[in-house]
């Protein structure tokens, strides 16, 4: 006879051990064998089957004792034998060391996104009651409703009583007469009674909290009257405390007198019984909103009806759990352009910035939300800085569960260059430093490296960066790590002019060494754009550029197309930054690099930032003698400069005139050419004003045709042009008189001559007549 089943044995084996993939975490894999014994002791059916188990370790950290941990570890864990203490220490090891994984920087992002939301409504003071509500019985409550109001309100009570067990939604839903009955009640009495208000709107809020059930809210206009309520309620609480002013008024005229005491004392009582039950009104139709809003469309219903100016006015209040709420609903319409201009127009900030800092959690997350949402508005960031948000927010830097928000809303306020200075007055600078020098070798947060790029864009904070080793750290790191973003940080510093721009000369040897053709464009731009910045007397520039044997990568990267717009600019830069020094000029104007900069203005004509640039590197070299030799002599830049002369973007023509005035004045030759150009630009300006007048019919005789022969309509250079009805002798000017004032003056060719006073003044080169008869001058 076969024995029957009397014992089960199970054996469990573990086989390997290893590390989680993404988490901090070891697995250990093993196997399960489970067998039925029968009475005698033998197997009559076994089975296996494979598992895994997972073993977090959350506290690891770098300073965790790995030793330590893996006992505690093998204590905890039965499956794994004492004797693998060494390779789970070895496991617990790598993980420590190991970098976090794309995985584990969205667990943290997304944990640092986490969703506050308001917490569960709870039955409210004065709801309670002493029976206990029954679905069948749901006729016998709504008959309550047609009564006085203390059994509207006790039947209203049961009802929400069963509104608020989920199960029990679906059979109120096909009840049409409850539901009506409800309805009916609320919008016809809920402005005698706050209580009665309050349990019907509940009512209504258990169906809101689920989507499937808004139809029936709002086939029951449940939202529109809860914004009547609101907007009501409002504007009873303004009521309640010019009262509980006037009472404190009359008081303090008299504080002797006992009767007024009374009054005051109970008004103040009144008030806050009052307050405590309209709050309980308002918390539950705003959700009610709130749930409904989840549709774009009846939120822009509610928008219209102006609920934000209404939720903003509810941000005065004190309770807490109220302030959730409307942040919260706040926060929600914050992400579209209407609601957020609307936000703009009323006191938003200057209301939010009092709950910064607050002791409740929640409402300081979601306070700083919604923050960073309406930073993205330069009009709302400018009222942060305004009612005193920057050094709250640089004090939160500190509070490692909101650091990340305070962070991300000082990035947005770093960006407008008005209030880069105002970090300098809180220890913002310090604090981001701090973070900055120490996560090691560890990737930075993208917050915190952009927000310190910004605030080096200003002198003052430039500076404090520096202060200590502040510099020595950002190199050091920067090089270590060939790190692109914070070497624009170290760029932004070096422009600034000053104590920090002296700095930099122990690390010009570190920055050159690193433009090399085989490093990344991008970091390569970084580090030429640092030293292009430092424009410093004593440093020797033609000693840099032979060390490093920079000629040639400068020269190869001037050809268009070499490498990337940016890239090609910085190196310009750098070569008008190199060119200040007499032997660098020569040394560049040798290798040929003035006839590839022509290439280039050539190739990047249309980009006034290249020929600004361009043209000023021609600007520097014009001041050494053997530059402006090779300039003048052996190239064409001086007929390129003259073509940018009357150039549309003022700064390229006011490079181009400097420039162009040293060379005129070092060469006869082109600085009669120059000076040609200028009069001929001169004249055709005044061909086209004389051409515009003539066209104009309400003035068809500019001249009086008589005297035709006894004057020109054009403009003479000092060594005569021919004018365009004939030539004209030079004997003619002798007889040209002006009167300016008392002053009356012959002029001729050459004359030094003032038009306002009788002092020598600048030389006539030009003369003519103007329409209205009277002679022009032009001097030189």
């Amino acid at each position: 006879m076969q024995d029957d089943p009397r014992y089960l044995k199970r054996r469990v084996t573990a086989n390997s051990l290893d590390v989680h993939p993404t988490e901090k975490a070891l697995v250990v894999h093993y196997e399960v064998e489970a067998s039925i014994l029968g009475e005698g002791g033998g197997q009559m059916l076994g089975e296996r089957k494979e598992g895994q188990k997972i073993i977090r370790v959350k506290s690891l950290s770098p300073s965790t004792d790995v030793g330590a941990l893996a006992k505690k570890v093998l204590e905890e864990c039965k499956l794994i034998p004492s004797s693998r203490l060494t390779q789970v220490e070895q496991l617990l090891y790598y993980l420590q060391t190991r970098k976090s994984s794309p995985v584990e920087g969205k667990a943290v992002e997304k944990k640092e996104k986490r969703t506050v939301k308001p917490r569960e409504l709870t039955p409210f003071e004065g709801m309670e009651l002493n029976e206990e509500a029954s679905i069948t019985r749901v006729d016998e409550y709504v008959e309550l409703l047609y009564e006085g109001i203390p059994e509207k309100i006790r039947g209203s009570a049961l009802i929400l009583q069963l509104a608020r067990n989920p199960d029990n939604l679906e059979d109120l839903l096909h009840n049409e007469a409850a539901l009506g009955a409800l309805a009916r009640v609320l919008r016809e009495d809920w402005k005698q009674s706050i209580e009665l208000a309050t349990i019907i709107i509940y009512i209504f809020f258990c169906f809101s909290s689920f989507s499937q059930f808004h139809g029936v809210v709002s086939h029951y206009k449940i939202g529109a009257l809860c914004m009547s309520v609101v907007e009501h309620e409002l504007k009873r609480h303004d009521v309640w405390r010019e009262e509980l002013r006037k009472k404190n008024k009359a008081y303090e005229s008299a504080p002797e007198n006992g009767s007024l005491r009374r009054d005051q004392d109970k008004a103040q009582r009144k008030y806050h019984s009052l307050l405590a039950k309209q709050e309980q009104l308002l918390r539950v139709s705003l959700y009610l909103l709130l749930n409904l809003a989840e549709d774009t469309r009846t939120e822009l219903k509610m928008r219209n009806k102006n609920i934000v100016s209404l939720l903003v006015k509810v941000l005065e209040r004190d309770d807490e759990e109220l302030l959730v709420l409307v942040v919260s609903f706040l926060k929600k319409l914050s992400i579209f352009l209407e609601n957020k201009n609307d936000m703009a127009e009323v006191d938003t900030v200057e209301r939010l910035a009092r709950l910064i800092p607050c002791e409740h959690e929640d409402l300081l997350n979601l306070t700083l939300r919604l923050l960073l949402n309406l930073s993205f508005d330069s009009g709302l960031r400018a009222k942060m800085v305004e009612v005193g948000l920057l050094p709250k927010l640089t004090a939160l830097l500190g509070d490692e569960s909101n650091r990340q928000v305070a962070m991300r809303i000082l990035y947005h306020i770093s960006i407008d260059d008005r209030f880069k200075g105002m970090f300098v007055y809180t220890d913002c600078i310090l604090q981001l430093m701090q973070m900055l020098l120490a996560h090691g070798e560890d990737e930075m947060e993208a917050e915190l490296i952009s927000i310190c790029i910004n605030l080096a864009a200003n002198k003052r904070n430039a500076q404090l960066m520096c202060e200590g080793n502040g510099l020595k750290m950002l190199m050091k790191r920067a090089l270590k790590m060939k790190d692109c973003l914070l070497m624009k940080m170290i760029r932004n510093i070096s422009q600034h002019d000053g104590p920090t721009k002296p700095l930099f000369i122990d690390y010009v040897g570190d920055l050159a060494a690193e433009i090399r053709a085989e490093e990344e464009e991008e970091w390569v731009l970084e580090c030429l754009g640092t030293l292009a910045n430092l424009t410093i007397p004593d440093l020797d520039w033609e000693l840099v550029l032979k060390e490093y044997n920079l000629v040639p990568y400068l020269k190869d990267r001037l050809k268009p197309g070499s490498a990337e717009d940016d890239l090609i600019l910085e190196v310009v830069i750098m070569i008008g930054t190199v060119s200040m020094d007499d032997a660098c000029a020569a040394m560049l104007a040798k290798s040929g690099i003035i006839p590839a900069l022509i290439e280039l203005l050539n190739a990047q004509q249309e980009d006034d930032e290249f020929v600004c640039q361009i043209v000023y590197v021609f600007y520097q070299m014009v001041f050494h003698q053997a530059t402006r030799d090779v300039i003048i002599k052996d190239t064409q830049a001086p007929a390129y400069l003259i073509d940018l002369m009357h150039d549309k973007n003022v700064e390229i023509r006011k490079v181009c005139d400097n420039t162009l005035d040293i060379i005129a004045e070092y060469d006869e030759e082109w600085g009669k050419k120059i000076q040609s150009e200028k009069f001929r630009f001169h004249n055709n300006q005044w061909l086209e004003m004389v051409e515009s007048r003539q066209g104009d019919e309400s003035e068809p005789y500019l001249y009086d045709n008589d005297n035709d022969n006894d004057r020109t309509d054009l403009f003479y250079s000092a060594d005569g042009i021919t004018p365009g009805d004939g030539s004209v002798s030079p004997d003619f000017f002798s007889d040209l008189q002006t009167q300016n004032g008392d002053l009356h003056h012959s002029a001729e060719v050459g004359d030094v001559f003032d038009q306002t006073t009788s002092s020598p003044g600048r030389p006539v080169t030009a003369y003519g007549f103007r329409p209205d008869e009277q002679p022009f001058y032009q001097y030189s």
